[in-house]
């Protein structure tokens, strides 16, 4: 049995509720949960606001993980943007920037992430995303993830994932997008009878923004959102945890894509 822990984490740039900035302390909340893939959302590196750590670089140093980052915003020598960290045999596929809505002035740019990870054997496509807060702006970058330049891409193959911050919950017409060609990895199933996790905001989690999608040839087998005080507090969302499994149909579809 091939399994493997997935989590996405908005860590809000390492500042916690409590406005204290915590490199440390987001690490030390990834590594209670033990994760084999992170996908972090809204870091900072090198921005004046944060000291001018390197975020992306510090967490995977104190995870001792190897890591991607790309900066969807960029102001000079500062950097914002998204990352996966991981301790799977790995390689980069992709990262570039989503649409802008250009009807609504100074939204912050929005981009994309894809990696691809080894779990014994079998090779796992992995997206991580941070969409926008404007519903039509959600749209055009759930429809550029759906198209030729990602999900259609000849280049993704079953199993694979897609998750992040998409600011949108299950009522969503951009979830609802989403829905039409990936599977919540929360949604019900004959594997799956729990009721789902909210993560957002971590104080007191009742909205489901952050999502892990995924394809055929993945079966959810545990689902966690770590709620001690130290997690409450690190950021203003929780981490949402998901263990996978790759059934035969996704052994069967990861070695058609090696041939």
């Amino acid at each position: 049995m091939k399994t493997f822990r997935l989590m996405t984490y908005n860590v809000h740039r390492c500042v916690g509720t409590d406005r204290k900035l915590d490199v440390e302390r987001v690490a030390e909340v990834i590594a209670a949960e033990r994760p084999d893939v992170v996908a972090l959302q809204e870091l900072d590196v090198g921005r004046a606001r944060t000291q001018s750590v390197d975020q992306a670089h510090r967490l995977a140093e104190l995870l001792k993980m190897s890591f991607h980052f790309h900066p969807a915003m960029a102001v000079e020598e500062e950097l914002y943007g998204d990352a996966i960290l991981t301790a799977l045999p790995e390689r980069r596929i992709k990262a570039q920037g989503l649409p802008l809505y250009r009807r609504v002035p100074g939204l912050e740019p929005r981009g994309a992430l894809w990696i691809e990870v080894e779990v014994g054997g079998a090779k796992v496509q992995i997206i991580n995303t941070h969409l926008g807060l404007v519903p039509q702006e959600q749209k055009r970058q759930a429809a550029a993830l759906l198209g030729p330049e990602w999900i259609g891409d000849e280049a993704w193959r079953a199993p694979g994932v897609l998750l992040g911050d998409f600011n949108a919950t299950p009522y969503s017409a951009t979830y609802r997008m989403l829905r039409t060609a990936l599977r919540d990895a929360q949604a019900p199933s004959p594997a799956w009878l729990r009721p789902a996790t909210a993560t957002f905001p971590s104080s007191f989690p009742f909205m489901r923004i952050d999502h892990v999608f995924v394809t055929k040839g993945l079966e959810t087998r545990a689902v966690s959102s770590p709620y001690d005080a130290r997690a409450r507090i690190a950021s203003d969302h929780l981490p949402l945890v998901i263990d996978l499994e790759i059934t035969d149909a996704g052994d069967r579809a990861a070695e058609a894509a090696a041939r």
